[in-house]
């Protein structure tokens, strides 16, 4: 599936060790239980994919031909597998999903840096078999936000990687890239995963 499919796992749940992209990823403050409001002192985030540690049933979308004007969407259905690494300081996510464009068998490292409060996520596909560079990023009121600087078709864009909607039982992953530089974002890949145990 290539690098549409190397990115796109980072979606549905998709890490090497990295400096944050300058200017895109930021520490987290943490919230007053109490208050909710922002007591200054960082956020310890290692726990923040606890959630999702189990097996899904994954239902995505993915954008045939982004950035080019395209509206072809096509669909997936399989399972999606996490699990704890180093005692929750990482987790190794495990997606396979069959749809009308083929056979996706993918992989996402995610590592927690305890001194940036930040997670990196990156992904590997059954196809490529080497880890792509990571997306960095932190969860803040419950919504996780990961970008990265890649290339598509010869010129550099962002990717921006949202975890939100997230239940005991359902999450959703959303994956968009831009082209000027996030002055626009074009969804490209859509996942909901929902609790199989």
């Amino acid at each position: 599936m290539g690098k549409l499919s190397r990115i796109g796992l980072l979606l549905s749940g998709l890490i090497a060790a990295s400096h944050p992209v300058s200017g895109l990823a930021q520490q987290t403050p943490a919230a007053s239980p109490s208050s909710g409001r922002q007591t200054g002192v960082t956020r310890d985030g290692q726990k923040d994919f606890d959630f999702e540690i189990g097996r899904w049933k994954t239902s995505l979308s993915r954008l045939q031909h982004p950035l080019t004007g395209s509206t072809t969407w096509v669909g997936y259905e399989g399972t999606t597998t996490v699990r704890k690494v180093w005692g929750g300081r990482a987790n190794l996510v495990e997606l396979e999903v069959d749809g009308a464009m083929g056979h996706i068998e993918a992989l996402s490292l995610r590592l927690y840096d305890p001194d940036s409060h930040q997670w990196s996520l990156s992904f590997a596909n059954s196809s490529g078999g080497s880890l792509g560079p990571p997306s960095i990023g932190a969860f803040e009121n419950g919504r996780g936000e990961f970008y990265d600087q890649e290339t598509l078709n010869g010129r550099p864009i962002l990717v921006r990687f949202v975890i939100s909607d997230i239940t005991s039982n359902t999450c959703h992953f959303e994956q968009a890239f831009s082209a000027d530089d996030g002055k626009t974002w074009e969804v490209n890949w859509i996942a909901t995963d929902t609790r199989i145990d």
